[in-house]
């Protein structure tokens, strides 16, 4: 006994000597201990035992932070614990997502869930419509597990249908509708799917890569049915069969459980091409539980929902309000600026959602009546930028706006709860094991982890900027670590040996810095990607684009900041020859064709082979590349713009570039 205790002696000291902090917290809780020994014995409180001994030894310091912060934490900290209670209950009573949506049916089935250009949708009508879809691929001998990729414009169909194979135990892979050619195939196959089913509109999308895809794949498409010069070949029209179908439950598979897996979201990640992340039943409902407690959502709320819906914050955390939650949830299949206040206000939107390229896009609207005119109290999203923050507000009335941080695939995603300017969440300062995030230093060139002498993650002090991860706790659902298909690509997301020998955590692939109360500031992504108009975009599949296009010359792609614009801009630098205004025309066309709009890149810069290799690879010259930008009076190599009104790239050089509208941010691209 007294052997153990000893050890265990020599491992707290060990660690104190590599934490001062933690030698600091041992003493003070030493004295403690004896100061309240005594005041036993002379019963006495000892001023209320040294007021705990100048606050555990933080002084002031400490006393303004629990000031500041201690009613936000506890409100958070019952909202955590509530949420944890639900989730016991979805375990143990076996409650998958269809489960949870079949309690509202009960409840309200004559309630509006879904409205989609007028077009409404009650409880009952998606339950009846979802078991026909479940009844129908039962029929076509589908079976528990089987996966099924989906690829729609965002409309109420595009969930009805992912919900009815999710009653018979299929899971679907919600495609992008932006990709072509070869990442569509990529992203099709990634899945291993049985079957696609398609959107009408992108009927010809997926035709034109048919030949590229498995042979054994089924084909369905929904919408609008085509007429014959346009009749797909070998695809089935879907919805024609569908209304034929039996409007009840299908057959639930007896081994569904809450940790089956649900849908796949693709998503960047921070390398490579597009991964398919797991989202489980559990984590689907986790998401929706923690997000609407920590933001207030109600029941009775109206939510307006413009994104698109195979990401997850437009198909987890807006359309999932309504199967989670029993909202209302209003979805637009594009967004439209001059459109979104005037539609909250006609469908008596309570909470509306954003990017923050929406934000500034609603602000650029000249003023109207319904900029106040609704009923919106709320506005949830992520990317907000401090700078328009409080404007936003102001003008269009908003009570509270719920800013978040997290990745699709990660378990440590943080909330702004209280309107704080800028944040996009809070770490917990006083009892950080509740909600176990942190963050870890890294190299600010090379993104590459710090450690200690004894290999061990080093945390950030306040105002430091760092690399977000989350503890993976295995025993835990909401702390677990799903991942993606690819287990390759999902042990590049774990970092082990953080705090402690064998443990690990998620590392989200973001750099957050966080002041002294806690709270988070996003400040820019690592790795091989970077966020423009909203999505993410891969450095590693636009280089592969290029690269083939220039004759396999050296090509590095990364982001750059520009002046008014949310996310960081695609910027290519290319070891070629500079190439002649034809060749920037066929150029523009063929990435048209081969990558989505967003993910061209914005600028241009060519240097010479030799240029490039002048100081090593030209892979290790991308962060001083980067660094330079694109002003033309700080480069010496030639510099182009993307043209998209005359479908090119054009040259920029000073004048263009004090013309353009780059330095104020007034430029349209």
């Amino acid at each position: 006994m007294i052997k153990n205790v000893l050890a265990m002696l020599r491992r707290v000291i060990s660690k104190a000597s590599r934490n001062v902090k933690m030698f600091k917290r041992i003493f003070v809780i030493s004295v403690l201990s004896l100061v309240w020994y005594y005041s036993l014995l002379n019963l006495t409180a000892c001023a209320c035992v040294l007021f705990l001994l100048y606050t555990v030894s933080g002084g002031w310091k400490t006393l303004r932070m629990l000031y500041n912060t201690l009613p936000r934490d506890a409100r958070a900290a019952v909202k955590l614990l509530t949420v944890k209670y639900r989730m016991s209950r979805i375990r143990k009573q076996n409650l998958t997502v269809p489960l949870l949506f079949r309690s509202f049916v009960e409840k309200h089935p004559d309630k509006v869930m879904f409205i989609c250009a007028d077009k409404k949708y009650t409880f009952r009508d998606v339950d009846i419509f979802s078991n026909q879809i479940g009844q129908y691929f039962q029929q076509k001998g589908f079976q528990y597990g089987d996966v099924i990729d989906l690829m729609m414009e965002s409309r109420p169909e595009f969930v009805i249908i992912w919900l009815g194979l999710a009653k018979i135990g299929c899971i679907t892979a919600l495609i992008n509708t932006n990709l072509r050619n070869q990442s569509l195939v990529h992203c099709i196959k990634t899945a291993q799917p049985k079957a696609v089913i398609v959107g009408s509109e992108y009927v010809e999308v997926v035709d034109v890569i048919r030949n590229e895809l498995s042979d054994d794949y089924s084909y369905y498409y929904s919408g609008p049915q085509l007429d014959e010069n346009r009749q797909p070949n070998c695809m089935t029209y879907l919805d024609e069969d569908i209304a034929k179908c039996q409007s009840n439950a299908p057959v639930v598979p007896s081994q569904a459980k809450p940790t089956d897996n649900l849908i796949y979201i693709y998503t960047s990640g921070t390398t490579g091409l597009p991964k398919a992340a797991v989202i489980s039943h559990f984590r689907f409902a986790y998401l929706l539980h923690i997000s609407s407690g920590l933001w207030g959502v109600r029941k009775t709320d109206v939510f307006y929902v413009p994104l698109p819906i195979y990401h997850s914050s437009g198909g987890i955390l807006g359309v999932g309000q309504a199967l989670i939650n029993g909202c209302t949830v209003v979805i637009r299949p594009k967004f439209s600026a001059s459109r979104y206040w005037s539609d909250c206000a006609k469908y008596n939107c309570t909470v509306g959602q954003y990017i923050g390229e929406i934000c500034r896009y609603l602000l650029a609207q000249p003023e109207s009546q319904h900029d106040r005119q609704h009923q919106v109290r709320l506005m949830v999203g992520n990317g907000l930028r401090p700078h328009i923050w409080e404007e936003f507000v102001k003008r269009f009335g908003i009570g509270k706006v719920g800013e978040f941080y997290g990745a699709t695939e990660g378990n440590c995603s943080v909330m702004n709860t209280d309107n704080k300017v800028g944040a996009v969440g809070f770490m917990t300062q006083i009892i950080p094991a509740l909600y176990p995030i942190m963050l870890i230093k890294v190299n600010p060139d090379s993104g590459e982890i710090q450690r200690d002498s004894n290999g061990l993650c080093i945390q950030c002090e306040a105002y430091e900027i760092g690399h977000l991860v989350g503890k993976i706790q295995e025993s835990d659902p909401g702390r677990r670590f799903d991942g993606y298909l690819d287990r390759a690509a999902s042990e590049k997301k774990i970092v082990r040996n953080v705090l402690r020998k064998g443990d690990s955590a998620f590392l989200s692939g973001d750099l957050l810095e966080r002041d002294e109360n806690g709270y988070l500031y996003f400040r820019d992504r690592t790795g091989d990607t970077f966020r423009w108009k909203g999505e993410n975009v891969s450095t590693t599949e636009v280089e592969a684009v290029l690269m083939p296009l220039f004759g396999n010359s050296d090509v590095v792609v990364f982001g750059v900041q520009v002046p008014g614009f949310e996310g960081t801009a695609g910027m290519a630098a290319i070891a070629v020859d500079l190439p002649s205004s034809q060749e920037f025309r066929q150029l523009y066309a063929e990435m048209r064709v081969a990558l989505p709009a967003y993910a061209m890149p914005i600028f241009i810069r060519i240097m010479s082979s030799a240029h490039a290799h002048s100081t090593g690879t030209f892979k290790l010259k991308k962060f001083d590349l980067q660094r330079e930008g694109y002003n033309p009076s700080q480069v010496n190599d030639p510099l182009f713009l993307i043209d998209n009104q005359n479908k090119t790239y054009a040259p920029l050089d000073a004048l263009t570039y004090k013309q353009s509208g780059l330095i104020d941010g007034s430029i349209r691209i």
